[in-house]
């Protein structure tokens, strides 16, 4: 894992434990309600990229501390780079392989782990914040969660990869009212619309539950499920046939597939590979 960055009182800005094949990942400035700084970014996005060669790796759980997910774009980050425009353009012009720049990929970049990854809210949820949670596969919210997509309030877009992740869970016009107006949204207005899978008063233990879950279903099928509706869902068309077929083909009589099958004969847990 990457070495801990640490904000000023000296505490790890992310943690990152993993016990039992799922890993929680803990965005940790409470005292700034997870406010995401460069440094923090770096450390998500870096934190992502290890998980993806962490042996035994099941799932994924992504939460903040102190009761909260995050606020969104530390405020004094916004302001210390909007002296310097020309360099901020810069850098956004800079993409990595899969075509995101250093603010998207801390985002996109859960997508590209063949885990579940379970985004647990509480407390607020807001702009750079509320992408990160949508990069994850599932979003489990507290009811009273206040959500909002907030680029609208700075008269901008949101441009953390959210274009990689909203097409997938709601229409182009209830996306569209999101942007453009920063509407807030508690947690059951969230469910209501699509941006949150399911909603309960406690997020955490819920995500842990679901994680619990897929550590007892085939990894290779999870991942082929994960990809198969990444890469197909709403376009349809021959394509979308021939991956699903490629992807069965390869799971079906695997060791993984055997395992399971025969820990559902002889009722017991499976045990992979």
């Amino acid at each position: 894992m990457p070495e801990t960055m640490r904000d000023a009182s000296s505490a790890p800005i992310l943690l990152c434990d993993i016990k039992d094949g799922i890993a929680t990942v803990t965005l940790n400035r409470p005292e700034k309600k997870n406010a995401m700084s460069l440094e923090l970014l770096s450390l998500v996005r870096e934190t992502c990229e290890s998980l993806r060669e962490e042996p035994g790796l099941r799932a994924v759980i992504l939460t903040g501390a102190g009761g909260v997910f995050s606020a969104g774009i530390d405020i004094t980050m916004m302001g210390s780079m909007a002296s310097n425009v020309d360099d901020l353009k810069a850098r956004m012009a800079q993409t990595d392989e899969s075509g995101a720049n250093e603010f998207q990929s801390p985002n996109t970049c859960w997508a590209s782990l063949p885990v579940p990854v379970i985004a647990a809210i509480d407390g607020i949820c807001f702009g750079a914040g509320m992408q990160l949670a949508l990069g994850a596969d599932f979003r489990i919210a507290d009811p009273a969660t206040r959500m909002s997509i907030m680029e609208a309030k700075w008269g901008l877009i949101p441009d953390m990869g959210l274009t990689q992740s909203l097409p997938k869970l709601m229409g182009a016009d209830q996306a569209k009212m999101l942007m453009m107006t920063g509407r807030e949204l508690t947690g059951e207005e969230a469910l209501a619309v699509g941006l949150v899978t399911e909603t309960t008063e406690t997020p955490l233990s819920r995500a842990l539950e679901l994680a619990e879950t897929f550590v007892l279903k085939n990894p290779d099928a999870l991942a082929a499920s994960k990809k198969l509706v990444d890469e197909t869902w709403g376009s349809g068309g021959k394509e979308a046939l021939l991956l699903e077929a490629r992807l069965q083909a390869t799971l079906m009589g695997s060791p993984n597939n055997v395992e399971m099958i025969m820990a559902n004969m002889q009722k017991r847990p499976p045990r992979f590979g």
